[in-house]
Parts: structure tokens; C-alpha cells; sequence
């Protein structure tokens, strides 16, 4: 933004310091002539007339002599005491523009006890942290989905090689293979976009019944947990929350994939619970499967990694589940935490703010259903 220039916060401080300091020798001079002129007074009525301009006289230089001491102390008292409670501001300052370069590694650190330019320092070394964090997520987030992106089209471009120099290769083969890598093209292509809508919150709010869009979600994923030998169990009560419906079926969908593909080969379990808790509404879902190790947690809201021990042939997703998942729960103001079990596999718990229970959903008793 382009200003006029103006004066500095420091030659400000400064000019108000010794001004406040001038004043305040002006009021004490006020007063010491004021009471002159009254001893003066006193003095004439008792015939000392010539001794009161004597005072007088030699008030007004040492007057004059003191203003313009206090002026030069109020300056140069001013200008170090402004400097010396501005440098922290310098100091940020400086932070400011070598972030606004794109250095987002420098920190403040400032020293000294709790104050409020102290405090804000810290507030601003928390923010640099967090945004640097961020960019490099980003960063690892866009050279990610570049390679993702990059993978469908160079198998496409292969076979189509391979078709164009060999005549007498088998066309429906080659269909049927363009046709599924076409489809994880899409489908990764979508997970993108919905990753982007939840993180814009660009959607419409609405009553939602999380218990529903649960069983929504175990009944449309029932054939694939069949597949694959999964039993699911659903249970849980009335979860009346505020947000997108299709966002969240789609929160509730991925994390029940997630523990669906993720599980024993043969004989494995799924439970998704919901529940009310004090202000807010829960979603768990927990399956058996191998132990996870503790540096691997962090790492599975993050978008593309799904780890090579987690990844199960037939079903290797897009490696967006739990990262949508993630961006899905953030998006309303909700939090999503997973936890080891500890006889192997995962528990995932979504708490989200609950909201007065809307009409439209009936009172209802508790959910207890069985899929296999």
C-alpha cells in the first residue's frame, strides 16, 4: 500500500516525551512564579517592594535555563528510551520482510520476560512456523500429485505404443487396460478436487445425522467387505451435526474403506460407533490388522502416503482417503485422531461440534446392526 511519508513511531515517541517532560517544568515554573507574586505581595504590603522585582528579575533567566535543559533532556532522553523499547518491533520488522522474500526459516526468539511486544514476537514466530510448515506440505503435496497425475498418462502413452507398433496385439486386452488406468486417472482426479472443496469450505451447511450417513456408509461398502472377508458391525445413537452431508458420507465412506482395504486377509473386523459427548458428536471406527508402528501415525493424513505395508493388492486407492478425511473434519471445525490398537490396526475418532437436533430426524433408539 502506498503512503504519504510521515514521521516515525520512534521520532513520535520521542517529540511526545519531551513535550509531556516541557509541560510538566512549565506547570512547576507556573507555580514557583505564582507563589513569587504572592510572597511578593505579602512583602510590599510590609514595604519590601524593591526586593520582589529583585526575584523576579532573577526568576526569568534561571526559568527560561531550566525549559530549555528539560527540552534538550526530554529530547535525548526520548529518543534513547524509544529506542530501546522499539527494537523488538525492528526485529520483527525485519522478520516481516524476510518472510514477504520467502524466507520462512528466520525466528525471532526474542528474549526478556513476558511483555506484550514479547508476546508478540512469539505470536509471530508461532505463525512463521506454521506457514512454513504449510508451504512445505504444499510443496510435497504438489510434486506428489504431479507424479500421481503423471503416472496414468505415461502408462497410457505406453500402450498405445505398443499397440501402434505391433498390429497384431490384442485390442480388447488393450481397452480393457486404457479403460482402468482411464478410471484411476478419474478417480484420483476427483479425490483432488473434493480435497480442494474442503479446504476452501466452499460448501453449504445443513442438519446432518452422523449415525445415518454411517450406516449409509457400511451398507454401500458391504459388497467390498464381503470380498474380502471383512465382518463390519455398526451401532451407535442419535449424532445430530451441522455441515455437508455429501462431505461428510464422503469423511464417513473413506475412513470405513480405509479400514476395510487395511485389514487381516481372512476373519478381519470392522466397528464404527457413534456417540454423543459433552458439546460434541463422535464417529470411530477401529478394524484388526497388523500392528502399526508409532513414526507411521503422522504420516497417514498426509496426502499420497499410504506406506507400502499398508497397501493391499486390488484396492491400492488414490493415497487422498484419510487425507480427505482429514481436510473433511478440519473443514468443520471438528478434529480427527488415530491411535494404534493395541492388538494390531487402526482406531480413527472424528469429534465434531454437535448441533440441536432438527426435526426432520426423529428420535430414534441406538443402532445395532451386523454385516458380514
Amino acid at each position: 500500500m502506498d503512503r504519504k511519508p510521515g514521521l516515525s513511531v520512534r521520532l513520535k515517541l520521542t517529540l511526545s516525551y519531551a513535550g509531556f517532560l516541557m509541560l510538566a517544568g512549565v506547570l512547576l515554573l507556573a507555580a514557583v512564579w505564582l507563589h513569587l507574586r504572592v510572597e511578593g505581595v505579602i512583602r510590599a504590603d510590609a514595604g519590601l517592594m524593591p526586593r520582589r522585582f529583585v526575584i523576579l528579575q532573577d526568576f526569568a533567566p534561571a526559568a527560561g535555563a531550566v525549559l530549555l535543559f528539560l527540552l534538550l533532556f526530554g529530547l535525548l532522553g526520548g529518543w534513547l528510551l524509544a529506542g530501546r523499547m522499539l527494537a523488538p518491533l525492528t526485529r520483527i520488522t525485519g522478520a516481516a520482510r524476510l518472510a514477504a522474500d520467502g524466507s520462512l526459516t528466520h525466528r525471532i526468539r526474542l528474549k526478556g520476560r513476558q511483555d506484550e511486544l514479547r508476546e508478540l514476537a512469539d505470536a509471530f514466530d508461532t505463525m512463521l512456523a506454521r506457514l512454513e510448515a504449510h508451504v512445505a506440505e504444499q510443496r510435497r503435496f504438489a510434486a506428489n500429485a504431479s507424479h500421481e497425475l503423471r503416472t496414468p498418462l505415461a502408462i497410457t502413452r505406453s500402450l498405445l505404443d505398443v499397440a501402434r507398433d505391433d498390429p497384431a496385439h490384442d485390442h480388447a486386452r488393450l481397452v480393457d487396460r486404457l479403460h482402468a488406468v482411464n478410471t484411476r486417472a478419474i478417480d484420483l482426479t476427483e479425490a483432488l478436487l473434493l480435497l480442494s472443496r474442503a479446504d476452501q469450505r466452499s460448501f453449504t451447511r445443513a442438519p446432518a445425522d452422523l449415525s445415518l450417513l454411517a450406516e449409509e456408509a457400511a451398507e454401500t461398502l458391504l459388497p467390498l467387505a464381503e470380498n474380502r472377508g471383512v465382518t463390519l458391525h455398526t451401532s451407535g445413537d442419535i449424532t445430530p451435526v451441522l455441515g455437508s452431508p455429501p462431505l461428510l458420507l464422503q469423511l464417513t465412506t473413506n475412513l470405513v474403506h480405509n479400514a476395510i482395504v487395511h485389514n487381516r486377509p481372512e476373519g478381519g473386523t470392522v466397528r464404527i460407533e457413534t456417540g454423543l459427548r459433552p458439546g460434541a458428536v463422535e464417529l470411530t471406527v477401529e478394524n484388526t490388522g497388523e500392528p502399526l508402528p508409532p513414526d507411521l501415525l503422522p504420516t497417514l493424513t498426509e496426502p499420497f502416503q499410504r506406506g507400502t505395508a499398508r497397501v493391499r493388492d486390488g484396492h491400492p486407492g488414490t493415497g487422498l482417503g484419510l487425507a480427505i478425511a482429514q481436510s473433511i473434519t478440519r473443514a468443520h471445525d471438528g478434529t480427527l485422531t488415530l491411535t494404534p490398537r493395541p492388538g494390531g490396526g487402526l482406531r480413527a475418532v472424528v469429534r465434531l461440534p454437535a448441533s440441536a437436533r432438527h426435526p426432520a430426524a426423529p428420535p430414534r433408539p441406538p443402532v445395532r446392526s451386523s454385516c458380514s
